[in-house]
C-alpha cells in the first residue's frame, strides 16, 4: 500500500469511528477488555525492550485510554518512545519523546531521535495485538468531523486522544 493509500485508509478509519453522540468513548466500550489489551501491550514492550516501561491508563474525561513509555536509555537513539492508546477502535500513536515534540515520526527519524528498528519493534507489537497505528502527522491535521469539540482549532488528535 502506498503512503497516500495508507493515509486515505487512516482518514477513512477516523471518520468511521467519529460518532458525535459518543465523544469520550465509543458505544459498546468495554473497560475490562481495554485494560487487558493495554496490559498485554505493556508486557510486550517490556519484553521487546528488556526494560520496565512506565504506563498510565484509564484517564478520566479523555478519549485517550493510556500511555506506555519506553525509557530513553533502552532505545538506540537515547530518546524515549511514547505510545498513546485511544479508547476508539484501538487507535495507537507512536511518538518520539512526547506527542508534539516533533512534527511526527518522520521528523523525529530525520533528526536522529527515532531509530527505524525501535519504531518497527513498537509498530509490530501494536499491530500483532490488534491496534491500528495512526501517524502523528495525520492526527495533527485539521479535524472536520461532526463531533463538537471545545478546542479553538481542533485536530484529529484532539478528537481521539484529547481531554474533554
Amino acid at each position: 500500500m502506498t503512503e497516500t493509500q495508507n493515509s486515505r485508509a487512516s482518514v477513512s478509519l477516523l471518520r468511521a469511528l467519529d460518532d458525535p453522540e459518543w465523544i469520550e468513548w465509543p458505544k459498546g466500550y468495554n473497560r475490562t477488555e481495554a485494560a487487558a489489551l493495554f496490559g498485554s501491550l505493556v508486557s510486550r514492550l517490556e519484553s521487546d525492550f528488556s526494560v520496565r516501561c512506565m504506563s498510565d491508563q484509564d484517564g478520566q474525561d479523555s478519549s485517550e485510554y493510556g500511555r506506555v513509555t519506553v525509557p530513553a536509555d533502552s532505545t538506540v537513539c537515547g530518546t524515549r518512545i511514547v505510545v498513546c492508546i485511544s479508547k476508539f477502535g484501538s487507535l495507537a500513536l507512536i511518538c518520539a519523546d512526547n506527542p508534539g515534540a516533533f512534527l511526527g515520526t518522520q521528523d523525529a527519524r530525520n533528526e536522529g531521535e527515532l531509530d527505524d528498528g525501535d519504531l518497527a519493534k513498537v509498530d509490530r507489537a501494536l499491530v500483532e495485538l490488534g491496534y491500528s497505528v495512526v501517524s502523528e502527522e495525520l492526527l495533527e491535521t485539521a479535524y472536520d468531523g461532526p463531533s463538537l469539540l471545545y478546542v479553538e482549532r481542533p485536530t484529529w488528535s484532539d478528537r481521539f486522544f484529547g481531554i474533554f
